[in-house]
């Protein structure tokens, strides 16, 4: 024979179904991600700072989540194709874009009709990495530091190459030669690997590229190193001094971040599962070794950081743009 429960209990009892009821969908909201494959899209080919960046964070996120984790290149555009595919994604943080920060600080003010907007379409999530740039020219120019670069630029007209307008590299160079108080013919090229070549062959005096793109032509001495446009000096190139210190201009120094974002509207919770390993995996000792050794500074920040240096960029480099009166379809 069955007692009927007190009625305190019964009514502890509901009340707790209660509360179960009104918890799941809550928890439904914050349910484990990945739940399938993710997709990391890259703006640049094979080789650069984004695609290193990329595939470190990929191999050690696929590990944490037993789900496969994919690197997609989609170079284009001064890597606005990559971005325009990430903003227009299913925003359940099953695709993110890794990019250079000028695809939210420069691109905007640059690029017409592109389809989307990095500043409202994306949602920054970490500034994983770091990097720089690095002062290279043909050795046929005949120029061995950055005081006779300048002195040459002086005397007559000189070409330096980047992968296209508004890029880490045209921004470096920019700065360069406003600071060097010089004039060059800025050519751009449809990417980095081009702007490359660009140089080997003499078609352009110099350029401001990655330093993982060229650091092997410059230990073959196919190019020149003149300078690195960060602070401090590359651990690939330690005797190649900085642009601050070539030029005596202790502030000089053109840094660029690599940012991972979500397309916007991706839910809190999962924004908040990404930036935690995010986080977690660029401060793993291993990882960060191995990106010092391709010149990338490791650093993972929060979102809340990342979204505080953006704005800070933006307002660093907008009068640059509006000074060179870059314009691009």
């Amino acid at each position: 024979m069955r007692h009927p429960l007190p009625s305190r209990l019964s009514a502890a009892l509901a009340a707790a179904a209660a509360v179960a009821t009104l918890a799941a969908p809550a928890l439904a909201q914050t349910a484990a991600w990945p739940t399938k494959p993710v997709k990391v899209l890259v703006g640049s080919p094979p080789g650069g700072p984004s695609d290193l960046t990329a595939r470190s964070f990929a191999e050690q996120l696929g590990k944490r989540t037993s789900q496969p984790v994919v690197v997609e290149n989609r170079p284009g555009a001064g890597n606005n194709l990559a971005a325009g595919l990430a903003a227009k994604a299913e925003p359940d943080g099953h695709t993110l874009v890794l990019s250079p920060d000028t695809v939210l600080t420069v691109n905007p003010l640059v690029y017409r009709n592109t389809g989307f907007d990095a500043r409202t379409d994306l949602t920054s999530v970490s500034v994983l990495a770091s990097f720089t740039q690095m002062l290279v020219c043909n050795p046929a120019t005949g120029v061995g530091t950055v005081a006779e670069l300048a002195g040459k630029a002086k005397a007559g007209p000189l070409t330096y190459a980047s992968g296209g307008p508004g890029v880490p590299g045209h921004l470096a160079a920019e700065m360069f030669v406003q600071a060097a108080g010089i004039r060059m013919q800025h050519v751009p090229y449809r990417g980095p690997a081009p702007a490359t070549l660009g140089v080997l062959a003499g078609e352009v005096n110099c350029g401001f590229l990655a330093t993982p793109t060229v650091i092997q032509h410059v230990k073959a001495d196919k190019l020149k190193a003149l300078a690195v446009s960060s602070a401090t000096p590359s651990p690939l190139a330690p005797d190649v001094p900085t642009l601050a210190k070539a030029l005596n201009q202790p502030e000089l120094d053109a840094s660029f971040r690599l940012v991972l974002q979500t397309p916007s509207g991706t839910p809190p919770a999962v924004v908040a599962e990404i930036e935690r390993a995010a986080m977690e995996i660029m401060k793993d000792p291993q990882v960060r070794a191995r990106l010092q050794q391709s010149d990338v500074v490791a650093q993972g920040s929060s979102a809340s950081e990342a979204q505080k240096v953006m704005k800070a960029e933006m307002a660093r480099w907008a009068p640059v743009v509006n000074r060179l009166g870059l314009k691009s379809d």
